[in-house]
């Protein structure tokens, strides 16, 4: 924890070093629940084309991302212009020598009878008694890199449009998890899923509530700071030297008429402080159920917990 909050303070640069570095594992993990050790023995290239696929998706989604956000820097530069220019076919020719390559090199002892020539050759020659488990190994590396690595994608983008939108969606579900253990154990009674029987209504609810007044807050700490609101225009930038940028008007406190059983007033909210309702409520559905989720998957390959 500690650490994870020097990287926050550090600058963005660390934040998206330490979400890569658990994207990686990640994808190590998934892959490795799949794996058939016998077979891979008898075919060559297995894992490292699953890394492959890993790099080239990566250089992809990153590369979008860096455009995006320095292009003002890419675009002048006489060596990367080429590469930002031609990312998108440089990515999709990768890609396909991958996939050429995984059901070309996925075999070991090719043959072919003088007939099958190109691709055509490639899938002539997957070798026989290994058919099933080299198109798993390569639509469970697709669903994995599906699973882990877009959404990444999505978590560095949060980054560079500004601290609190990484930091802020991860807050709210650690702490839905963290109360919905604290109301479970506590006053839980009516199971919620048969999938993890655990868990239960009261916890699910009182985490809920939980969660909004800590992302409450929570918000109005983070708005005080241009560390957290501000998109990142410095990679070398850390909380101590700060961001300077005109604040989002979601982050500006607007005028609201408050008129409720003869109480007239007008009153100053951020938009992003009702925006927080919403944020809390949907991390309340969607971490618990993201639970389940990983649940039913370590019970569909009998594993107890992913530490295993």
């Amino acid at each position: 924890i500690a650490g994870f909050f020097v990287a926050l303070f550090s600058g963005h640069i660390y934040i998206i070093v330490l979400v890569t570095a658990i994207q990686i594992v990640s994808f190590k993990e998934v892959i490795a629940i799949a794996n058939v050790p016998s077979k891979e023995k008898n075919l060559r290239f297995t894992k490292s084309l699953n890394w492959y696929f890993l790099a080239t998706t990566m250089y992809f989604l990153y590369g979008e991302s860096v455009i995006y956000y320095f292009k003002h820097i890419l675009l002048v530069d006489k060596v990367l212009l080429p590469l930002a220019t031609h990312h998108r076919f440089i990515s999709f020719t990768l890609y396909v020598m991958g996939k050429f390559m995984h059901l070309g090199t996925c075999i070991s002892d090719a043959y072919t009878d003088g007939k099958s020539t190109g691709f055509v050759f490639f899938v002539g020659s997957l070798q026989k008694g290994h058919y099933r488990f080299q198109f798993t190994q390569f639509a469970w590396t697709h669903m994995a890199l599906y699973l882990i690595v877009v959404q990444a994608h999505f978590v560095m983008n949060n980054i560079f449009e500004g601290m609190i939108w990484f930091f802020l969606p991860a807050s709210l579900v650690i702490t839905n998890d963290i109360f919905a253990y604290v109301c479970g154990i506590t006053f839980g009674r009516t199971q919620l899923i048969q999938l993890s029987p655990k868990k239960t209504v009261e916890g699910f609810l009182g985490a809920w509530i939980c969660t909004i007044i800590f992302g409450y807050f929570m918000t109005n700490l983070l708005m005080q700071y241009k560390y957290f609101i501000c998109p990142v225009n410095d990679l070398g930038a850390n909380v101590l030297t700060g961001l300077e940028c005109v604040p989002n008007p979601v982050f500006v406190p607007q005028p609201y008429s408050l008129a409720v059983f003869g109480f007239d007033k007008t009153i100053r909210i951020a938009p992003m402080q009702f925006h927080i309702l919403a944020f809390a409520t949907f991390a309340s559905l969607i971490a618990p159920f993201g639970g389940f989720f990983a649940s039913g998957l370590k019970r569909t390959f009998k594993i107890k917990d992913f530490g295993e």
